[in-house]
């Protein structure tokens, strides 16, 4: 069952969806990247970011540092993957480390991602097999 956090981080994410893909940026309905909707949703909850995020490329994660995962260990919980629910965030290995994120959600019993793929606007989508085979990590948002 969902928490009342949980709820309102899925309501906030979703507030997003439409958003234009525009990397580093972190503004609803302007633009950002998946950690730029996740920062934005994070502001949402708390008013200001755990700490400041340097400028990163495109392609920042292609030396196979865990960078974004050690950066989302610092301010969430780690989640075992079986135990992932509505409100957590997903980091995705896309090569060999971690570099893309999401929010997980629900609709009519079934799980769904709210991200910001390149080229793409945020949407949510079923939480599909090929998401799943490149799941590395779930972390939950603190209460």
């Amino acid at each position: 069952m969902a928490t009342e956090v949980a709820n309102r981080i899925v309501t906030a994410a979703r507030g997003w969806i439409g958003t234009p893909y525009r990397h580093q940026a972190s503004l609803k309905s302007v633009g950002c990247d998946c950690l730029g909707l996740l920062r934005g949703v994070w502001r949402e909850l708390y008013g200001t970011e755990p700490e400041a995020v340097p400028p990163y490329a495109p392609d920042w994660a292609e030396a196979g540092a865990d960078t974004l995962r050690d950066g989302l260990a610092r301010h969430l919980d780690w989640v075992a993957v079986d135990a992932m629910a509505p409100g957590d965030v997903t980091l995705f290995r896309i090569g060999r480390a971690g570099r893309h994120c999401g929010i997980v959600g629900e609709w009519g019993g079934a799980l769904t991602l709210i991200h910001a793929a390149q080229g793409r606007r945020v949407r949510e989508e079923v939480f599909s097999p090929a998401w799943r085979r490149r799941l590395a990590f779930v972390f939950r948002i603190p209460s």
